[in-house]
């Protein structure tokens, strides 16, 4: 299993390109500097195994596009949840929204709620494992809680893609 998580800021490009902004952007030169949904889609699409890509910054959600009309979810679904893909996307926001963060956190709402969940606080009770399902369970409310719902998540999981373990509470 390979996990890919990013924590910062993000943007999108003025045709809607969702782009991760490392700490050296040039916001003059974004193609260049900054790291476009696309570059990171394939490269999690060529590792072997189960993909895991984590995403805490402002409007994540927009890593599916935003050109496309808000009511065509049937061909966003069919793009993310193909079985060429494999990838489960954990994604702080909705296209248009912020991903919230607070000093008492020292991080975004997203990472908070993802690192309480893998450190054991999303288990089953009495079951001691953290699979997909149940991470993405705690993570959407989590999140919302934090946040007093003012931050929707938004989780994509292949259907091709069964529910499997990727931590053990302690």
């Amino acid at each position: 299993m390979a996990a890919v998580f990013l924590t910062g800021h993000g943007v999108n490009d003025r045709n809607g390109v969702y782009y991760f902004l490392p700490v050296n952007v040039d916001p003059d030169r974004l193609r260049s500097t900054g790291l476009p949904y696309s570059d990171l889609k394939a490269i999690a699409a060529t590792l072997p195994g189960k993909v895991l890509l984590f995403f805490d910054t402002c409007h994540t959600g927009n890593v599916w596009g935003t050109r496309r009309d808000a009511t065509d979810l049937t061909g966003i679904i069919n793009e993310l949840t193909s079985a060429d893909n494999g990838v489960v996307v954990f994604a702080a926001t909705t296209g248009n929204h912020y991903s919230l963060a607070d000093p008492a956190w020292g991080s975004g709402a997203c990472t908070q709620a993802l690192v309480e969940g893998l450190g054991g606080k999303a288990a089953s009770a009495g079951q001691g494992r953290i699979t997909i399902n149940i991470l993405d369970l705690y993570f959407f409310e989590r999140v919302k809680e934090l946040t007093r719902g003012q931050q929707a998540p938004a989780t994509v999981k292949p259907y091709s893609v069964p529910d499997f373990p990727v931590a053990v509470a302690q």
